[in-house]
């Protein structure tokens, strides 16, 4: 199988320099980002407060009570995300998003939890953008490189950020690296969960585990392995073909939306990054 080892004080080198670089490089020196309690806010935290000292971080909890009489925002995650606050020293905010988005879910009788899901993760997003301004930061993003490709994320939800860390390693890999980082251990043995209705989990939604489909996608995208390629070392024939069409229909999600093309030079197509324009 698939080698995913990461050295992580390496990893943690290059990420808060690159943090800190893309920062400066668009004029800004503070940055904040949601906080869950869960891995992957939690491992954008510590390299952020790592590359930009504390006081220029703002962690924003952003609950949410209810929903169909469930409870999708427990205490306990609350108090996990304050355990990191707390190790961390950094700046922080709770801004209950109930009020915004209950209006919206209540409004649909045909209401589902994955619609109420994304409500909730837009409204996060709205609360951060706003606090961007507010802060005089730029919003972190806290997205793996395992969602990104399978598309477990919302448009314009928590797959919008200014810069994301985090996105080119694994779930497995920013697991060693919170590890190297020190995150605590109660982070560290969580179940991954987006938090966004009573009882879900990552891993219970997509139907199997971050480690099988992290060394297949390893094999698929890092190492350009054929899908006959991947059933040859093991993998079952369905699992491999149903990862391929996640990633293939989730592409957009991954890209600006396309422009359509008219001039000599277009944006996303010809005219790609600054170059001669002081950058």
């Amino acid at each position: 199988m698939s080698n995913l080892t990461i050295n992580p004080q390496l990893a943690i080198k290059i990420l808060t320099g690159f943090i800190k670089t893309e920062l400066n490089r668009v004029g800004f020196s503070k940055t904040l980002m949601g906080l869950s309690g869960g891995l992957d806010s939690a491992v954008s935290l510590y390299l952020s407060a790592r590359a930009l000292g504390p006081e220029n971080v703002l962690a924003v909890r952003m609950p949410y009570a209810k929903h169909s009489s469930s409870q999708t925002s427990p205490q306990e995650t609350l108090d996990d995300a304050q355990l990191v606050i707390d190790a961390l020293g950094v700046q922080s905010l709770t801004v209950d998003i109930t009020p915004m988005a209950e209006p919206l879910i209540n409004r649909f009788e045909d209401m589902t939890k994955l619609r109420a899901g994304n409500i909730m993760a837009r409204t996060r997003m709205i609360v951060l953008y706003d606090q961007s301004v507010a802060f005089n930061g730029l919003v972190m993003g806290t997205s793996n490189k395992t969602e990104m490709l399978l598309g477990y994320s919302t448009v314009y939800g928590d797959s919008a950020a200014a810069l994301q860390p985090i996105g080119d390693l694994y779930k497995t890999q920013v697991r060693q690296l919170a590890r190297g980082l020190g995150v605590p251990e109660k982070i560290l043995e969580k179940a991954p969960s987006a938090d966004l209705w009573d009882g879900q989990t990552d891993e219970g939604e997509l139907g199997f585990t971050y480690e099988s489909v992290d060394q297949l996608l390893y094999l698929l995208v890092d190492q350009r392995y054929s899908p006959e390629a991947c059933v040859a070392e093991g993998f079952d024939r369905a699992f491999v073909d149903r990862v391929l069409r996640l990633v293939r229909m989730n592409h957009f999600k991954r890209i600006m939306p396309p422009i359509a093309k008219l001039s000599q030079r277009t944006i996303g197509y010809d005219f790609l990054y600054l170059r001669d324009w002081g950058t």
